[in-house]
């Protein structure tokens, strides 16, 4: 939440979700509204946000909004700066189920690997298009950068499946 607040905005949690959405959940996660709501209360809490009420002209009850504080800034700088580059965590649904294919019915691990497939190309027209949104806003440069890799790492999942299905007609059970 204190990176998505970083960029100098006032956000609500559903303004947060939808950033996260764009954006985090391609490479990390994507936290539900409840996950946002209690930890901005928790930064909140801590000092690291603070929140205004802002009245609503539609007749919809006010809107909360969240800004990350001096403190909120200096512990997302602080991790961001001196976090140690950690292995990435695979887990990987679909390797998973590859790998007890012998449990399967003949034809089914082809049809998982295409349906990742398909998964994966979706996922990189999504991270494309977020990309290209987020041009528009020099702020989300690094953003943007990050989006490419998504779009690169969904086209070489594709890819890898592809290769895969090949492996698998090579096979001899």
């Amino acid at each position: 939440m204190l990176g998505l607040l970083s960029f100098e905005r006032e956000l609500s949690g559903y303004d947060l979700k939808k950033w996260a959405d764009k954006s985090l959940g391609f490479f990390y996660w994507s936290p539900s509204f409840s996950q946002i709501y209690s930890e901005l209360k928790r930064l909140e809490g801590a000092g690291y946000v603070t929140s205004r009420t802002v009245p609503q002209t539609t007749g919809n009850r006010d809107k909360r909004i969240y800004a990350i504080t001096d403190a909120g800034r200096a512990a997302v700088r602080e991790w961001a700066r001196g976090a140690p580059v950690e292995p990435p965590v695979l887990k990987h649904g679909v390797m998973l189920r590859l790998w007890l294919g012998h449990l399967l019915e003949p034809g089914r691990a082809a049809d998982v690997l295409r349906e990742h497939q398909a998964y994966a190309e979706k996922m990189r027209d999504r991270a494309g298009a977020d990309a290209e949104a987020a041009r528009d806003d020099p702020s989300w440069a690094y953003p943007e950068l990050v989006l490419r890799w998504a779009e690169r790492y969904y086209a070489a999942e594709r890819d890898l499946a592809a290769r895969m299905l090949a492996d698998l007609q090579n096979l001899t059970p």
